[in-house]
């Protein structure tokens, strides 16, 4: 049997995206998305970085709490994980891309958490906004599953949008700020090594 890489699977869902994106309404200039990929200071530099990204806001997303604090979740106290906003402009990106950067930065086996931090608050999640991205997050994942990259199942949550709370602001852009403590985190935490592993080098 031929394998299906990852690669030549993320390209036609990107093929079926950009489908969609032509569904746009006119004046529609953006689109935001939703992850969840444990520590959130941890997974804003790469869509930062990423073209026709215009914005990103790390927060909390899926819990009942209304404008939660980062110590209520953080405390499991919420039902929230921390998560990351991205608006960018789908004529320059597609959900396609963006799905395919998320998988890139987490352990997508990893049930308990991301990395050093476990719990709720930093478990892996897709919060899709509608039935198209639900369809493109599960082909995703059922790409990544298939293409041999990992050995074990893939866990990551696919989930329906909740309300979003922006985090606080010595959270937002934490790399920027406290360059120095993040990169021990980063690495610290056990992200650097594996996604080098997995991905190749990654970027801090």
């Amino acid at each position: 049997m031929i394998r299906i890489t990852f690669l030549a699977c993320m390209l036609v869902i990107a093929a079926l995206c950009s489908s969609i994106a032509q569904d746009v309404p006119a004046g529609a200039e953006t689109k935001t998305a939703v992850f969840a990929g444990g520590c959130f200071w941890c997974i804003q530099p790469p869509f930062d970085k990423a073209k026709g990204v215009l914005k990103t806001v790390v927060g909390y997303c899926g819990g009942g709490e209304v404008n939660p604090t980062y110590e209520q979740v953080a405390g499991k106290k919420t039902g929230h994980r921390e998560a990351i906003q991205v608006t960018y402009d789908p004529s320059k990106t597609s959900y396609a891309d963006l799905l395919e950067i998320f998988w890139r930065q987490i352990d997508p086996t990893q049930a308990d958490g991301q990395f050093a931090d476990r719990g709720l608050p930093y478990k892996a999640a897709i919060f899709y906004a509608n039935d198209e991205e639900k369809k493109l997050a599960e082909a995703s994942k059922e790409a990544l599953a298939k293409s041999g990259k990992f050995s074990r199942p893939i866990v990551t949550d696919i989930l329906a949008a909740a309300a979003f709370y922006n985090g606080e602001d010595n959270h937002q852009n934490y790399s920027q700020k406290n360059a120095a403590d993040y990169k021990a985190y980063y690495v610290g935490s056990g992200r650097a090594g594996f996604l080098q592993k997995t991905w190749g080098a990654p970027s801090y």
